[in-house]
């Protein structure tokens, strides 16, 4: 079995959040030998990682009573402060010297708010937010951007090298989520540019396919176009990162570049972007699927072509 030390004990590893990229992790770190308890309001999740080696706790105070690293990955900064400061909250449970790693998207200032309010009572975090989507959750090969102190991070990095493969210590306490906001800058709106190429094209009548094959080798390839234009080309638009979670870290980015005066007009436009596609019922859709608001105000849609 795979250990983790500090101070010649081994280190118990707790996870709330069993979601679409929290139930990967959580495998890879019972892949890796671990010994992991779990929690999420959902029952069946917890079941099915229990079947596969986890502890079943019954709330985040016994998932705190049971670890020494709590990683929490949740839609938001409110349900992290729910599950960590609540009634049966990790701080219930959680001993002296315990470390919290937040892998959620939320804004910098819920972030320090929280590293503040753990310290208090003798725990460390880290925020660690991650990009790659879920098919780098379930490959273990995340980029992980972590905020906090180097000590603490230095303990927790083994662990973190379990789910991820670019690990970046950006900073302190908040910087990690800082960074996940930049990076959803560029993401998202990138898949916008991406659309706004792909309509044109093909409503213009070239092979989508061919003219990707074209452009992918060439300045304009990215990862985001490698990961996103085969399933749009299939009209494959089952969440990977869904819209209303990206239109959530989009509002964060607004919200931190409107309290220090950074105008951003390309995000701003996603954004409502995003909160069309909302109100037209496409919330849980992939944010590949930004597509199809292009597509709505051209009257055209993007399919691939058979050979």
């Amino acid at each position: 079995m795979k250990t983790f030390y500090n101070g010649g004990n081994h280190m118990k590893l707790g996870f709330i959040g069993l979601g679409i990229m929290g139930k990967p992790m959580s495998i890879n770190l019972l892949n890796s030998g671990y010994d992991v308890t779990v929690f999420d309001i959902n029952q069946l999740a917890i079941e099915e990682l229990v079947g596969k080696g986890a502890h079943g706790a019954k709330s985040p105070k016994e998932v705190g009573e049971n670890s020494d690293i709590i990683f929490t990955m949740l839609p938001k900064g409110e349900h992290v402060k729910s599950v960590l400061f609540n009634e049966s909250g990790v701080i219930e449970g959680a001993k002296g010297g315990a470390i919290v790693v937040d892998m959620s998207s939320i804004s910098p200032v819920q972030s320090k708010e929280i590293a503040d309010a753990l310290e208090t009572k003798g725990i460390e975090m880290l925020d660690a937010p991650v990009s790659g989507g879920e098919p780098k959750a379930i490959d273990g090969t995340l980029a992980i951007m972590v905020g906090g102190k180097e000590d603490v991070y230095e303990k927790v990095k083994p662990v973190l090298q379990s789910m991820g493969r670019d690990i970046t210590l950006v900073g302190d306490n908040g910087c990690g989520t800082t960074a996940k906001l930049a990076n959803q800058i560029l993401v998202n709106v990138h898949i916008a540019a991406m659309s706004e190429a792909l309509i044109l094209a093909s409503k213009a009548g070239i092979n989508i396919s061919k003219m990707y094959d074209a452009i992918r080798g060439g300045l304009a390839g990215s990862a985001v176009l490698d990961a996103k234009v085969p399933l749009i080309l299939e009209r494959n638009f089952v969440a990977g990162g869904r819209i209303d979670i990206n239109a959530k870290d989009l509002t964060n980015v607004m919200d931190t570049a409107d309290s220090i005066g950074v105008p951003l007009p390309l995000t701003s436009q996603v954004l409502e972007m995003y909160h069309s596609l909302m109100a037209d019922g496409k919330a849980a859709d992939d944010h590949g699927g930004l597509i199809q608001f292009y597509e709505k105000l051209a009257n055209f849609e993007v399919k691939g072509e058979k050979e």
